[in-house]
Order: C-alpha cells, then sequence, then structure tokens
C-alpha cells in the first residue's frame, strides 16, 4: 500500500519537544576550553552549516562514512586522558532554532572504537545535541586486535569510555547552552545495545531513558557459542557437514512448518519458540537422495537448533530460534567465524596465535573468571535505574542470525529473578520482533521502528510519514519518560525494499512481551489496525550457570 493511503501525522508533531534556548557559546576551540575538565583536551569546534556533512572519515574505522544531510550545528572532538589509557568523544550541538533541550547518547559495534557520527547525525535531526564515545581504541567492529595483552583498553571499551564521555559530553552541553539538558536518552543497538544496559547497571544516573537493542550481554558466552558451532558444522569433507546448498532447503522447510503453527500463513515465523518442528522431513531417503541430510549431517542441525551445554549438562547458551539462519556463522570451510575465535584469541587467551581446534568449554570458564573489560552486562538488580524513574526498552529481532533472541529473553529472566518483588513492566519492556534479523532487516516482515542502526536511505530519522510514538521507538521512549505513557506496542513498518521511504508494505503491531500480536480483522493483513496484542505465555530458557 501507499503511504498516502495510510495515517499520517503532522508535521508539527515535534514542535512540542522544541526547547528555544540562545547558544550561552559560540562553536569555537576556545570559547570551550574553560568548561573542560583538566584531563580534557579540545581536538576540534567545527561549525556546520544546514544540510552539511562531518565524520571522521578513513580514519575513523568502526564509522568511516560521514553525517550527512545535517541542521546547523557545532560539531566537537575531545580526547579524555586517563593515567594509563585515553579515549575520544564526539559531540554534535544544534543550533538554538533546532535544539530540543535533550540530549542522546549512541553506542558502537561490536570489537569496534570509532565515534558514531552516522548515529550521531540522525539523533541530532530530531533535535537532540548527540554523542558518541570512541570506546578507547580505533578499529573495525570485527577487529579485537588491539585487546591482546590491553587491559586498560579492554576495560575502556566494556563499559569506562562511555561512562566517562557521557560526563565530560553533558558539560560540554550545559556550557553551550547555558544550563543542562532536560532529559537524557540512549539508543542503539548490538555492541552498543550491551553498552546501554551496562550504563543502566552500574551509572543509573547516567540516562532517564534507554533503548537497548538485540544486546550482547553475556559476551563469554556467545562468542564462545559461536566457536563451538562452527566447531559443530566443521570439517568441511565430515560426514556431519551441512553442505552450503541445503541451507536455503532448510529455511524453507522450517518456514513451512512453523508459518501456519503462528495462526497465519504469511511467511512469517511469528512466535518461533512454539513451533513443533521435526527435522525428520530433512532426512535423505530411497526418494530423495540430492536435496536432504545424511544422519551425521542431520544430527548437527539438531544440535545447532538446541541449547549448548557442558559435559555435566548444565546449560551455556541458548541456539539460534526457529527461522534464523546459521549460514553465516557455520559456513566457513576452514575455521569457526572470527566472531568466536577472535574474541578468544584476543581478549580471553591473548594469544594471536591461538589454536581454535583446542577450544572446549574449559575455556567457557575462563572466559567467565576473566570477563575481559568487565563488559559481560550481568548485573540483573535494576532497583537503582527503577527507582530514579529510568525507563528501558529492549527490542531483538526473532530471526537475528547474529546475536541469538533467546539470550535476551534470557536476561529478562534473570532480571525478574533478581527483582521478584517489582513488576518489571513498570519500566522496563521488551519488543520480541518476528522475522528482523540483526538489529534491522527481514525478508517480509514489518521492523522498522527508528532503532539504533535502523536507516532508509530516503530518510534522515524517525519513521517517514509515521513520525510518532506509536511508530517510533525513540519518541515511545520520550513519551514514557517525560509523560508515562508506557508502550503496550510499537508498530513496525516494511518499506518496499527496505529503501523506498515512499512505499509502506506492510505494517503490524509489536507488543511488549510476552503478548503477541493476533490478526483480529476480516481486513487487509499488511494493516495494522487488523491486528491486536494478545495475552501470549513466557518463554522459558533453560537455567543459566552464570559465571564471573
Amino acid at each position: 500500500m501507499r503511504t498516502s493511503s495510510v495515517f499520517t501525522v503532522s508535521c508539527t508533531l515535534l514542535v512540542f519537544y522544541v526547547h528555544n534556548v540562545a547558544a550561552a557559546l559560540n562553536c569555537s576551540k576556545a570559547a570551550f576550553v574553560p568548561h573542560l575538565p583538566a584531563n580534557t583536551t579540545i581536538l576540534s569546534a567545527t561549525v556546520v552549516a544546514s544540510n552539511g556533512s562531518y565524520g571522521g572519515g578513513s580514519q575513523d574505522k568502526d564509522f568511516p562514512k560521514s553525517a550527512t544531510g545535517l541542521p546547523a550545528l557545532c560539531a566537537v572532538q575531545l580526547h579524555v586522558y586517563q593515567e594509563h589509557s585515553s579515549y575520544m568523544v564526539g559531540v554534535f550541538l544544534p543550533s538554538n532554532a533546532t535544539y530540543n533541550g535533550r540530549f542522546m547518547t549512541t553506542g558502537n559495534t561490536g570489537f569496534g572504537g570509532g565515534i558514531n557520527w552516522p548515529a550521531m547525525g540522525t539523533f541530532v535531526q530530531y533535535g537532540f545535541a548527540s554523542m558518541s564515545t570512541g570506546a578507547g581504541h580505533n578499529s573495525g567492529a570485527g577487529d579485537a586486535s588491539w585487546a591482546i595483552n590491553n587491559t586498560e583498553a579492554l576495560t575502556d571499551w566494556g563499559y569506562r569510555a562511555m561512562h566517562g564521555s557521557v560526563v565530560v559530553a553533558k558539560e560540554i552541553v550545559a556550557a553551550y547552552y547555558g544550563s543542562s539538558a532536560q532529559y537524557s536518552y540512549y539508543s542503539a543497538c548490538s555492541g552498543g545495545g550491551r553498552q546501554g544496559l551496562k550504563e543502566v547497571q552500574l551509572y543509573p544516573e547516567d540516562f532517564d531513558g534507554v533503548v537497548a537493542g538485540s544486546p550482547p550481554w553475556w559476551l563469554t558466552h556467545l562468542h564462545t557459542w559461536v566457536v563451538q558451532i562452527g566447531m559443530w558444522n566443521l570439517p568441511e569433507s565430515g560426514a556431519n557437514r551441512i553442505p552450503s546448498y541445503m541451507f536455503l532447503p532448510i529455511k524453507h522447510e522450517i518456514y513451512r512448518q512453523c508459518d501456519p503453527q503462528d495462526g497465519m500463513t504469511d511467511g512469517i515465523i511469528s512466535d518461533p519458540y512454539s513451533c513443533n518442528f521435526s527435522s525428520a522431513t530433512l532426512a535423505c531417503s530411497s526418494t530423495n537422495s540430492t536435496n536432504c541430510l545424511q544422519p551425521a549431517a542431520l544430527d548437527t542441525l539438531n544440535t545447532l537448533y538446541s541449547d549448548w551445554r557442558d559435559p555435566s549438562g548444565n546449560f551455556l547458551f541458548p541456539p539460534f530460534a526457529l527461522g534464523a539462519d546459521y549460514s553465516g556463522l557455520t559456513g566457513s570451510t576452514s575455521a569457526p567465524s572470527g566472531f568466536g575465535t577472535d574474541f578468544v584469541a584476543d581478549m580471553v587467551m591473548n594469544d594471536a596465535n591461538w589454536n581454535w581446534t583446542t577450544f572446549n568449554t574449559s575455556i567457557v570458564e575462563k572466559a567467565d573468571r576473566i570477563n575481559p573489560g568487565g563488559a559481560n552486562a550481568d548485573d540483573f538488580d535494576l532497583s537503582s535505574f527503577q527507582s530514579r524513574g529510568g525507563k528501558l526498552i529492549h527490542y531483538h529481532g526473532l530471526s537475528d542470525s547474529l546475536i541469538p533472541a533467546g539470550s535476551s529473553i534470557l536476561f529478562r529472566e534473570k532480571v525478574a529473578e533478581a527483582m521478584r518483588s517489582t513488576s518489571l513492566d513498570d519500566f522496563y519492556r521488551m519488543f520480541l520482533i518476528p522475522g528482523m534479523g540483526h538489529c534491522r532487516n527481514s525478508d517480509l516482515a514489518p521492523w522498522y521502528i527508528a532503532g539504533g542502526g535502523q536507516t532508509i536511505a530516503s530518510s534522515s530519522h524517525s519513521v517517514p510519514g509515521f513520525s510518532d510514538a506509536q511508530h517510533d521507538v525513540v519518541l515511545a521512549l520520550m513519551d514514557w519518560v517525560e509523560k508515562g505513557d508506557a508502550p503496550d506496542s510499537l508498530i513496525a513498518t516494511k518499506f518496499l525494499d527496505d529503501k523506498d521511504s515512499t512505499e509502506v508494505v506492510n505494517q503490524r503491531p509489536i507488543c511488549a512481551y510476552p503478548s503477541q500480536a493476533q490478526y483480529v480483522g476480516s481486513g487487509n493483513m499488511n494493516e495494522s489496525s487488523n491486528w491486536a496484542c494478545q495475552a501470549g505465555k513466557s518463554i522459558s530458557i533453560p537455567e543459566a550457570k552464570l559465571g564471573h
């Protein structure tokens, strides 16, 4: 359906949030110097004209692309020094004409370090003064080599640089506008989602509201699990190997069985944890000897979709949900994915030449003892954040093929266990998004909620045509924090080819866990008005052996 045929929101919606205040400082290095802590140096203060661009270029290995189409603003780069390490900070300060009186922080990705100028550029479009930390090193998301025997940089990456950057950025904001921001927010996905959870746990005073998407909160088990699943599908010549040509037929068979079990055959598996899936239909037989799995390979498939346990039967990590694709992490013909082996080699073993064939679950125990950088976000008592009025929105794609959605379900279970007397929904709501991959994108399912890292090529920010708290998770968080309007659901949008914001393919409510969207109308299933949230059952992830 065309965007013009569905409900749209007045372009004046965001006017409510505008905070007209004259800047107290001009955009120059000299103007900021008197307001900086003693351990902080200002590297640049740059005036960016309306519709301008700004970024770190190729020197910023994690985020080499510039933020574009910016409103008029002041771009500030800072360098914070500590006794044994340092980190960079980037801040966008919009002009008083567009500043909404609020502060927004975004995060980093994977093992990466660098200032996330593109995401800052998205948030400044809302009117936020926006900030990103460089996380204490400069590398791409998949490069952990900087971590070898570098405990200080690991600690900066794990949590310290984020908090320190927030503190100094808030001082910059207060100095520039003459007063502190009215509210402070955070929004990011993946590694940035983990950083958001660490902030909630360690520094609950930093933010009034946090959006944490697809967070790898249990790094010591996620990355070691990635090593293990890669080993299960090796060697390439082994009878246990799932041939690369079989991953698509496996996906099709999972959808054939699971899609109708959620009550609607629509190409979307809405409830993968309730699917009664039989892999036996994929077994080779006298009538099918080509697109099929031999017994040892079928055992591998069943193992991949089962909980990972140690030799004593203790639960270690959940599998992907049915419908998520294993090929990216198990398709290598020579070694498990570097997403797992690099973590173990560079952060746990401190040995770039570590031999992955020696891996066993004792390395998981070692990783837990070390907890590199203190990065695991496993302090589940969030009462300090709750008591100050903080609000947390946590989302995860059910078809995530990098970080299993079950790990997010487990996180919420552990928070509920730690806060037994608390109604979690009063301050913490989780949204599981059917069909969405890692942070973004899908085959058919609506997924776009303007979460961290979600972008549409033809739009600068928010949800084009639907810039309201029903469709935009950032605005939903603001309404919850500032008005007390808790989100029972978010309407996710699927745009044409995930690129064309002028044409909506479908929309559907994503319900606060454990509720689930059910088709209740007789009209077009692609219109959100024909769906409603109905009570669902909580999903039980096996009791975890959480180590520190």
